[in-house]
């Protein structure tokens, strides 16, 4: 789901914040789609620290954290969301009808980069091995799937060690710092991570009943950070799956769907419903060093 920013390993040292704060609300303006009643569905950010918006309707959107609009483009599709990520400072995304992974041209024209088969394609992110992580979707099976930039594939993940399937409903997904795969599970709510080779990691499924898994992301040090549309929190978990704190900025967030780390200690949420973006930090930020005096 997004571009990685590779940050100095200081955030360990930082107090979490007892209540989080937001420090900038961002207005995409999606419309509403009425079927699924949702206007934002899944963001990624670029390596200038600008946030591609995929939206309701086929809309993209390109906004700095100050909100200014810096691009648009709409493309057609015939199901629900949009799965985006970066991936050699292009934008990609999953489209679901077509059973295929498109990019932009440099004109804005919809270029088809590979087609996942006979499998649907939902979470999509780019690999610190260049390479490009996908969610497959085929009946009732699900699975992970490794693909190089022009569709060969590598890897594929779908079953633990008891032969029994990994996952449901496969959903979002993202790679931690140590390559963990860390997927979120519509059906079974719950986050499912496996390492670098496929091996079942661990599965966290929440601490409440209002638990509702959206899209993941993970820092330059390992926490997961985990959607909860229903519970309107974003769960801090460490890189072994550790439930660590709840971050719920003054002001709360409502039915949170994406987010992204886009600094040490700073996230930003899109709340499907509402469209809006917030930036919240949630980490004390860094005070400059004081000479001791002579």
């Amino acid at each position: 789901m997004t571009f990685r920013l590779w940050l100095p390993d200081v955030s360990c040292s930082r107090k979490v914040l007892e209540v989080p704060k937001i420090v900038r609300h961002l207005e995409t303006k999606f419309p509403v789609n009425e079927k699924y009643k949702c206007r934002l569905y899944d963001m990624a950010l670029t390596a200038d620290k600008e946030v591609w918006m995929g939206g309701s309707n086929g809309e993209f959107k390109l906004f700095d954290l100050e909100g200014n609009l810096h691009g648009h483009r709409t493309v057609p599709v015939k199901s629900e969301g949009l799965y985006i990520c970066m991936h050699n400072k292009h934008i990609l995304f999953s489209d679901v009808a077509d059973k295929a992974v498109k990019t932009f041209s440099s004109n804005d024209t919809v270029v088809t980069m590979f087609t996942t088969g006979d499998w649907k394609p939902y979470g999509i992110t780019s690999s610190a091995s260049g390479d490009l992580l996908l969610c497959l979707r085929k009946d009732d099976q699900s699975k992970v799937v490794r693909y190089s930039s022009t569709g060969t594939i590598l890897q594929e993940i779908q079953y633990g060690s008891n032969y029994q399937p990994l996952y449901h409903v496969a959903w979002y997904i993202d790679e931690n710092v140590n390559e963990d795969i860390v997927v979120s599970d519509y059906k079974k709510n719950a986050v499912i991570a496996v390492n670098g080779l496929g091996i079942f990691r661990y599965q966290y499924s929440g601490k409440h009943r209002d638990f509702g898994v959206r899209s993941i992301t993970t820092d330059s040090i390992g926490h997961v950070f985990v959607a909860d549309l229903k519970g309107n929190k974003i769960h801090m978990l460490d890189r072994d799956g550790r439930f660590l704190r709840y971050i719920i900025p003054d002001g709360g967030i409502e039915h949170p769907r994406a987010v992204c780390i886009i600094s040490v200690g700073e996230m930003i949420v899109g709340e499907s419903m509402t469209g809006i973006a917030k930036t919240i930090r949630f980490q004390e930020e860094q005070k400059d060093a004081v000479s001791p005096a002579t």
